[in-house]
């Protein structure tokens, strides 16, 4: 059974983290960044839109042009429910390292120094990451269709498993080798999916999904740290 628990102490701890003065300046930069791609698109969608349209037999209709910018801007705050994912995903990949390091300095002070990976490593891996995620949700997205009302549930699950997985790999890496991770993640590897949903569900919320990137990665590196914490307990 997922440790529900531990996931909860563990986002509640990433919560806090977020008004830290260190990580404070990484989740500004996210967001800012994730921000500026979506203004930018919608900026884009409405720059499509003519300043005048003008119809047989109706003329010039002034309140259409508003109408469909209007209109655009909600699709593109309705697309960012299913954009959000593979954006969090590039985003996050490139700040992993500087989140991870920082909740680190916080609560985990006697810690040896990590073996981080390069920009370009993480640059690629995001990238590679990303390009997983579309893919699969496009998959999905065809599978949703069929499920009707329970498509929710199918993106939060595959979402969920790609997320935590992922982001628990990644960090897990950080301070074991992959033979380790990989052992580790096979025993708690249901709380590391049920991590990803408590991820994957606020990511489908607009507006809202704009702050869980950051968050989520803050977590789960608390959840490694505990998870690995309890595994020495045992010897």
């Amino acid at each position: 059974m997922p440790r529900l628990g531990l996931i909860l102490s563990a986002f509640l701890m990433a919560v806090r983290d977020m008004f830290a003065p260190p990580l404070r300046w990484v989740f500004v930069k996210a967001v800012g960044l994730t921000l500026a791609l979506f203004l930018g698109l919608a900026w884009f969608v409405a720059w499509l839109v003519p300043d005048r349209i003008v119809l047989p037999f109706f003329g010039e209709i002034g309140w259409l042009s508003d109408a469909l910018n209007a209109v655009s801007f909600l699709g593109v705050l309705g697309a960012s429910v299913f954009l959000m994912v593979p954006v969090a995903a590039l985003f996050t990949g490139l700040f992993l390292e500087e989140v991870a390091d920082n909740v680190e300095k916080l609560h985990y002070r006697d810690l040896p120094p990590p073996r981080g990976a390069t920009l370009l490593e993480a640059l690629i891996d995001a990238v590679q990451f990303t390009v997983l995620l579309v893919v699969v949700n496009i998959f999905a997205f065809f599978v949703g269709l069929l499920l009707g009302p329970l498509a929710p549930v199918l993106w939060w699950g595959v979402n969920g498993f790609l997320l935590g997985r992922e982001y628990f790999s990644v960090v897990a890496l950080r301070r074991m080798k992959r033979r380790e991770m990989k052992r580790l993640l096979r025993r708690h590897f249901l709380t590391i999916w049920a991590a990803g949903v408590v991820m994957a569900i606020p990511l489908s919320v607009p507006v809202m999904n704009i702050v869980i990137p950051v968050l989520g990665v803050a977590a789960i590196t608390h959840l490694f740290h505990r998870l690995r914490q309890q595994e020495s307990a045992r010897g």
